[in-house]
């Protein structure tokens, strides 16, 4: 496959390490760090008063169960997503969670959406439009598909900010870069986001920006350590050898409590015009 952001090709990933993918959405999912910051930007939103909610590049439906089990919440919501597998976790997990009345779930391409205009009163894209081919034609077509002075919550890391301590701090730069080839396609794009949401008929109601760094020892990183021992190989950009080797020194390094991990995060609120 060479070097690709797995989570770009999840449509193409054989099952094995979708599983890891699955089990990678769910950990992170459900660490009160993200539950904190979805929670902060689905408020802003209003997401509440939404009858009808869009959840675009749903992955296994974390941000589509997080809306549908709010107590305010009394709508329905819409899940897409490219991998035929991870719509067929989402429904699992959606029923599992008592979520399945509210919710459905389809395969689909976000820069191409078989989805009426102005079908949706809000629309979120919860950590997609940095695995995107081309992030300004999936805001275009959320734009579409969203009602006008509908709402759209745009929520994903900047991960040319990640990075990991090492003993050798020139060759963890390069694990840190081969780690971001892995795992994102567009690690600015949160950077320029301001400018495509407006190039994309939105305009700006609010933004937040935060810091997840684990100092110490790994905890939030933890599960990402677990998965990229079959990410990276997959990805083309490490060996099973070489991400063996890097786990085991971050692994050491949180027992020794000297591990460091860290990546901004931010979201962006938005209106349709």
């Amino acid at each position: 496959m060479g070097t690709v952001d797995v989570y770009r090709v999840t449509d193409k990933l054989d099952d094995l390490t979708l599983d890891v993918v699955v089990t990678r959405l769910e950990a992170r999912g459900k660490h009160p760090r993200f539950i904190a910051m979805m929670g902060e930007y689905l408020d802003a939103m209003d997401i509440d008063s939404a009858k009808a909610v869009l959840d675009i590049g749903c992955g296994t439906g974390v941000a589509a169960r997080a809306i549908a089990q709010r107590k305010g919440f009394a709508g329905h919501i819409t899940g897409i997503d490219v991998s035929p597998y991870l719509v067929a976790a989402a429904k699992r997990l959606a029923e599992d969670e008592g979520a399945g009345g509210v919710t459905e779930f389809r395969a689909g391409d976000s820069h191409s959406l078989q989805l009426s205009a102005s079908a949706f009163d809000a629309a979120v894209a919860h950590t997609l439009v940095s695995h995107v081919g081309d992030p300004l034609t999936v805001l275009k077509e959320i734009g579409r598909v969203v009602k006008p002075g509908g709402m759209v919550g745009i929520f994903d890391g900047d991960y040319a900010s990640m990075t990991f301590g090492s003993d050798d701090p020139v060759k963890g730069k390069a694990q840190d870069e081969a780690i971001i080839n892995a795992i994102v396609t567009n690690p600015r794009v949160m950077r320029h986001m301001p400018e495509l949401l407006r190039d994309a008929g939105f305009d700006l109601i609010a933004s937040f920006g935060h810091v997840v760094a684990d100092i110490g020892k790994a905890d939030f990183w933890a599960p990402a350590i677990d998965s990229f021992l079959r990410l990276l190989p997959k990805s083309g950009t490490m060996s099973d050898a070489e991400v063996q080797s890097w786990a085991t020194s971050m692994r050491k390094r949180s027992e020794q409590g000297i591990f460091f991990g860290a990546s901004n995060y931010y979201a962006y609120v938005a209106r349709r015009r």
